[in-house]
């Protein structure tokens, strides 16, 4: 995976972090990460498709989640709730679209997140494209985002 796509969403959780929570992040090794569960309990996904594809992750222990929520809300919210995993994808929602408006060379879309909920699930990504694992460091607790995303095949496309 070219390092350029990682340097976005490195800038972009230091920034909504420190904005939206009021609070440092620390980023630390990234890793290539070779299997396909979650690092954690709770994970928000986005998908990216246009000129570069593929999905980001973040993902929270539950009680980290539950403190990030709380921040970002301003309350708690339970972690069996709707509003909860709204919050989630919202922080991801946030991240991953402030990471995109760094791809000034590229088309990039990102989707509605996604949240899962739930200890062991996993999240597939294509055999194709590397997840690069990068662990971060909050007051709240640990998380990690992972990014899994390349360039697109333009070559099918300038055929048809």
């Amino acid at each position: 995976m070219d390092p350029q796509y990682i340097t976005p969403f490195i800038k972009s959780i230091t920034n909504v972090f420190s904005t939206m929570l009021n609070m440092p992040v620390t980023i630390n090794e990234p890793s290539i990460k070779t299997t396909s569960s979650a690092t954690y309990d709770v994970s928000g996904i986005i998908g990216m498709s246009g000129d570069v594809i593929g999905s980001v992750v973040l993902s929270f222990s539950t009680d980290t989640a539950k403190k990030l929520v709380t921040a970002f809300c301003g309350m708690e919210l339970a972690a069996d709730s709707a509003d909860f995993a709204d919050a989630v994808g919202e922080l991801v929602n946030m991240v991953s679209g402030s990471a995109k408006g760094m791809f000034v060379d590229k088309d990039v879309s990102i989707s509605c997140p996604s949240v899962v909920i739930g200890p062991g699930h996993q999240i597939n990504t294509r055999s194709d494209t590397p997840c690069i694992s990068i662990p971060c460091s909050t007051q709240c607790g640990d998380l990690t985002i992972e990014i899994a995303i390349r360039e697109a095949d333009t070559s099918s496309q300038k055929a048809a």
